[in-house]
């Protein structure tokens, strides 16, 4: 098994992303085809060897941690086998107000209280705040998580989408570390790469929002997960929007015959390759795909591989 940077041992080097479990993004009753749908995809993780499970309270309007939580309820004693994230401070629009994020203490763990009665669980592994909120008061989140942690509901605290800056402010007010933060990454969506290969250089400064974040991440043995890891499919039969991803595809599939491994494989193993640690978050349900998917923890890719593949998704020759 994997370890989380040493927080969080035994976890599997890949995750499956639940984002897709509940149905539509809706107020449509939850179907027994829902309940199967969920208990097809986690069986099928974990008899790949895959026991960490992302969620968010505002995934299907809650409903996909209720399906899993029905899993758990008809599981019997699953739950210490399984690494169960989830993740808070997203608030939609009503008819006062937009859509906000919200790094209060009281929603923070009134969050969390609704997680755990939706996944019908005692404890959550750990908790990701889902995307920054520039009213942050670290002491105020700082509250929160001693409070959640000492009643036992929380036992590990990340960041999702979070810059290093934002990360190190955040980690001054905290006893706990960060032991996680979870940023778009993929063979399609390369600007936490392209930041620093294009330092001091006039193209790389529309990438530069997040520079250094990875190596900080890295320096402060914080996992960095990637969420997107298949990029929606665009190289291993998804549709293209670029023609030079036609050439990575195909690319992608060749790698895969020269493994013998599935193009999924391939896509998370080039992620899986960089010195960071990556670990992947897959979105399938399906359980065929999480099955492909599950073999890019077989292989590793050669320097030459890797290079071949990012230049190629890149779309032209590096600088």
């Amino acid at each position: 098994m994997f370890a989380l940077k040493m927080h969080l041992p035994d976890v599997s080097r890949l995750v499956l992303g639940c984002m897709g479990f509940g149905g539509g993004w809706d107020n449509s009753a939850i179907t027994d085809g829902h309940y199967q749908q969920t208990a097809s995809a986690v069986d099928a993780a974990l008899e790949h060897g895959i026991n960490f499970f992302d969620h968010a309270d505002i995934y299907t309007l809650g409903k996909a941690e209720q399906c899993f939580g029905h899993y758990l309820k008809n599981a019997s004693g699953k739950r210490d086998k399984l690494f169960i994230q989830t993740k808070c401070a997203i608030r939609f629009a009503d008819d006062k107000l937009p859509g906000r994020y919200d790094f209060s203490a009281g929603y923070i763990i009134d969050s969390v209280e609704q997680s755990l009665k939706r996944l019908q669980t005692d404890y959550i592994d750990v908790l990701l705040l889902h995307r920054p909120d520039p009213l942050m008061q670290g002491e105020e989140v700082a509250s929160a998580f001693i409070r959640l942690q000492q009643q036992g509901k929380v036992r590990h605290f990340g960041v999702s989408n979070m810059g290093w800056a934002q990360m190190q402010l955040l980690q001054d007010a905290l006893q706990q570390p960060l032991v996680a933060n979870q940023l778009q990454m993929s063979l399609a969506d390369l600007d936490w790469l392209e930041e620093g290969v294009l330092t001091g250089m006039r193209q790389g400064a529309e990438h530069h929002f997040g520079y250094g974040t990875v190596e900080y991440c890295m320096r402060q043995r914080i996992q960095l997960q990637s969420w997107g890891s298949l990029a929606q499919g665009v190289f291993t039969g998804g549709q293209q929007k670029q023609p030079y991803q036609q050439a990575t595809a195909e690319l992608v599939q060749r790698l895969a015959q020269q493994y013998q491994c599935s193009a999924e494989a391939i896509v998370l193993a080039w992620l899986m390759r960089h010195p960071a640690a990556i670990q992947p978050i897959i979105g399938t349900t399906r359980p065929e795909r999480i099955a492909a998917c599950a073999q890019a923890s077989t292989i590793t890719l050669s320097r030459e591989d890797w290079y071949s593949l990012y230049v190629s998704a890149r779309g032209q020759p590096l600088p």
